[in-house]
């Protein structure tokens, strides 16, 4: 069976300097909907019902973001992480760089 999802999305986070901006980021690199209430409670939402996510996800600027919201980050690699766990057919690749 063939995979037809997005084989590759690249996010760009290093103009990102809060919670919100990422969020902001995300809704727009992964066509999240309007309705997208920017928290990670949403995020599992979006991508677990709402959008494929892609094969390959990169994060340019990473390493800078987890300095300046470690909570943040790390919250959301772990979300990722479950979803791979969840979703094995639907695994998502992520590059943190």
């Amino acid at each position: 069976m063939r995979d037809e999802r997005v084989f590759r999305i690249t996010i760009d986070v290093s103009n990102v300097k809060s919670n919100e901006d990422l969020h902001s980021l995300l809704k727009s690199s992964l066509n999240f909907p309007d309705f997208y209430v920017m928290n990670m409670s949403a995020f599992w939402d979006a991508i677990t019902g709402l959008v494929e996510m892609p094969i390959n996800l990169t994060f340019i600027g990473w390493d800078s973001l987890k300095e300046l919201l470690p909570d943040v980050t790390a919250t959301f690699e772990k979300t990722l992480e479950q979803y791979n766990d969840y979703y094995p057919n639907h695994a998502c690749n992520v590059i943190y760089s």
